[in-house]
């Protein structure tokens, strides 16, 4: 730790925004690439699911960290949420604004499968409350979807659009995928334009990955599949970016894109390293230490031994750990870096007391030498050429 880390170190921080992440973790079907959370029942038992994210919200909003602070924002996110009734949501809802707080201008997304629609879950989660839906379509090639084991058609990924614009959401965003084994440029500029066409309000478009431990990986090891190579996947990115600029979307992220005033607030509070609750089965949550440093948790994963834990004890942490100041602002740099505005230096300073130069400066250096980062007087960014490079920048902090 540098002398102005200790001198800092302490300080009363600022209160930033909080948000609120909802753990969905219940699917009709895991995809072979996935490595969320998700757990395939039957009959979920909604009833007991409700009153253990209850009993956690309470108990998370009566910590000092979290109490009396309203909420920026909400994401129910799976799994697959769209499966949920009404009732849960809903109740989740008034259970958070009771506690903590909800305005007006509180972004409240809620993640649906094209696979699950239905018109009148859809117009009952628009009336409990949730103004944006993220929708994963990830291909409009049936052949794509196929691959991708997902459970919905291109046709019924269309119709989902027009149904939730038909319940009265006004704030879309839907997923696609690139990178897929074998596909050319062309298949997937065919799937963008779709997209486009749709005209949601924000766009996520990131490239296939085979994350270990996933059923993708092992069949990735038994036979490896035709993935794109680094110039390619670079391509691939850029090519999206460019067309989705003409379109009217703004790069806001590595890999999002919105249009004005629409991007994710609850995604890019994650990338500000602002505080958050996290509940549900497998969620996790983050808060700031008064010196500097962080804490996290992680629930439980399993469904069933989260309620258990979550209806006796209110909690179900499964592990918690603790950053001193020098790695949480490591931590911040790495995230702040996919932001296409990159990391305000003045909310930096303020942050951990430091200017980013003086305590990663012999790491950046280079990278601005290079050219892979700029240097603003305000801010420090990633440049056309580093967005290539983006994780071994991120890599090179988190190791100083």
């Amino acid at each position: 730790m540098t002398e102005a880390e200790k001198t800092n170190a302490g300080r009363p921080l600022p209160p930033g925004d909080l948000h609120l992440y909802v753990h969905i973790p219940f699917c009709i079907h895991k995809c072979a690439y996935c490595d969320f959370n998700s757990h395939v029942r039957r009959q979920p038992a909604w009833g007991n699911y409700r009153e253990a994210l209850l009993s956690e919200l309470a108990y998370w909003s009566a910590r000092p960290q979290f109490s009396g602070r309203p909420l920026a924002s909400i994401f129910f996110g799976g799994g697959t949420p769209s499966l949920a009734p009404a009732e849960l949501i809903a109740g989740t809802l008034e259970q958070a604004d009771a506690l903590l707080g909800i305005s007006d201008d509180t972004e409240i997304t809620l993640e649906a499968n094209p696979g699950t629609v239905d018109a009148g879950r859809f117009r009952a989660y628009r009336q409990a409350g949730v103004n944006r839906l993220s929708v994963g379509v990830q291909s409009f090639t049936n052949a794509e979807l196929l691959w991708l084991e997902r459970i919905h058609s291109s046709d019924q990924a269309m119709a989902a659009l027009a149904t939730a614009r038909a319940a009265g959401f006004d704030n879309l965003s839907l997923d696609l995928m690139y990178g897929l084994p074998g596909q050319g440029m062309e298949d997937w500029m065919r799937s963008l334009e779709t997209g486009i066409e749709l005209a949601p309000e924000h766009m996520s478009c990131y490239q296939l990955t085979v994350e270990a431990h996933t059923e993708l990986a092992n069949r990735h090891r038994a036979r490896p599949l035709a993935l794109p190579d680094d110039d390619l996947s670079l391509d691939f990115l850029r090519r999206t970016r460019a067309r989705l600029q003409d379109a009217g979307y703004a790069a806001y992220e590595v890999s999002n894109f919105a249009r004005p005033g629409r991007y994710c607030r609850h995604n890019d509070g994650y990338w500000l390293y602002h505080d958050y609750i996290g509940i549900g089965a497998g969620a996790a949550g983050k808060w700031d230490k008064q010196d500097g440093g962080i804490t996290r948790h992680a629930n439980i994963r399993s469904p069933e031994a989260y309620m258990r834990a979550a209806m006796q004890h209110g909690k179900a942490i499964n592990s918690e750990e603790t950053l001193d100041i020098r790695k949480a602002a490591g931590e911040a740099v790495w995230l702040g870096l996919r932001r296409s505005r990159g990391i305000g230096r003045a909310a930096f300073r303020t942050r951990f007391g430091s200017d980013i130069d003086a305590m990663f400066g012999s790491v950046l250096r280079p990278w601005q030498q290079s050219g892979h980062l700029i240097a603003a007087a305000d801010s420090l960014y990633l440049s056309d050429k580093g967005l290539g490079m983006a994780d071994s920048i991120a890599i090179s902090v988190l190791r100083d």
